[in-house]
């Protein structure tokens, strides 16, 4: 994974839904009758667009080249190996013709995002612990698939875990030193990953055996719920490896993860390393900020708390 700024091509919402109109009719044959902004972030912006018929799709614009083939080879892998539908690919575009961006399609899944399903906070703690077997199960089948290296699900190169990610650690911290040195990340969070990089042999002295597929960022933004809160699909994975399985187990607890148990239950039903729980800080701490180096953008409600549980995990050691 490369650690550097992205460079974000100029696509907004109202491109986005015009883009989509005319990308629907070249693949469909014909204009969708109606199209909706599902969302966006830093690098791709979502479009529904439906027809009368009831023909209907999801066209996903990426704002960064070099994306694509990623994005589709790993959909297409995930799905394969997960029970919980993940969304199908019909085509894939590059940019051009008046498009100024890549962008692919694919079906539609019902429902929405657990993240905005504000009332599955309230269900009772039964329901919530149905959801998380139901969640952790599918991931587990993802595990169960491994490859003979670890690295890039499209081209895996290291026989050890560390040989992967050690460097790719470094390289994070050494950025981060950098946006320190520049005044744009705070004395807090680079002291933080200094005391956590000093206990690195000890929070990965744990050989990792088996290069696992992960998803990369099974939060519950990236879950998706139809009618009566049942789960409909599992969306959007993010960097998708061949790795240490636990590498996808911090996100559980981002957001609002931690009201359905999700870590836990994965945790008693499969089993963990002796430092999981460091190495999940490390993992989430890690990630937020090389999210930060690659799209400029900082979340504090999420970095935060990861700040301050890297710092307790450390003084558990």
């Amino acid at each position: 994974m490369k650690v550097e700024k992205i460079e974000v091509i100029d696509f907004d919402k109202k491109s986005a839904l015009q883009c989509a109109l005319k990308v629907a009719k070249e693949y469909f044959g014909k204009t969708p009758d109606r199209v909706k902004y599902l969302g966006g972030g830093s690098f791709g912006i979502a479009v529904g667009v439906h027809y009368k018929s009831g023909r209907s799709a999801v066209i996903k614009f990426l704002r960064s080249d070099g994306m694509l083939e990623k994005e589709v080879h790993d959909l297409k892998l995930l799905k394969r190996h997960c029970p919980i539908k993940i969304p199908s690919v019909f085509f894939a575009r590059k940019r051009g013709g008046g498009i100024p961006a890549d962008c692919y399609g694919m079906e539609t899944i019902e429902g929405k995002s657990c993240l905005f399903s504000f009332g599955m906070l309230l269900k009772g703690k039964r329901y919530r612990q149905q959801f998380a077997d139901q969640i952790t199960s599918a991931l587990h089948s993802i595990h169960e698939y491994t490859g003979e290296k670890f690295g890039d699900t499209m081209s895996p190169e290291c026989d050890d875990w560390l040989d992967f990610y050690r460097p790719f650690a470094l390289s994070v911290l050494k950025a981060a030193e950098r946006l320190y040195v520049a005044g744009r990340l705070s004395r807090t969070i680079i002291d933080v990953m200094h005391s956590a990089w000093a206990k690195f042999d000890v929070i990965f002295s744990e050989k990792v055996e088996r290069a696992c597929l992960i998803h990369g960022d099974l939060n519950v933004g990236n879950i998706m719920v139809g009618k009566g809160y049942k789960i409909s699909g599992i969306i959007d994975p993010l960097n998708s490896m061949y790795a240490d399985r636990e590498y996808d187990l911090f996100q559980f607890d981002n957001l609002t993860g931690k009201r359905f148990f999700l870590r836990e239950t994965y945790i008693k039903k499969y089993g963990a390393s002796r430092y999981c729980m460091q190495k999940l800080a490390f993992y989430g701490l890690w990630n937020e900020v090389y999210c930060y180096i690659r799209s400029g953008v900082l979340v504090g409600i999420i970095m935060n708390p990861l700040v301050k549980n890297m710092k307790r995990q450390l003084e558990k050691i």
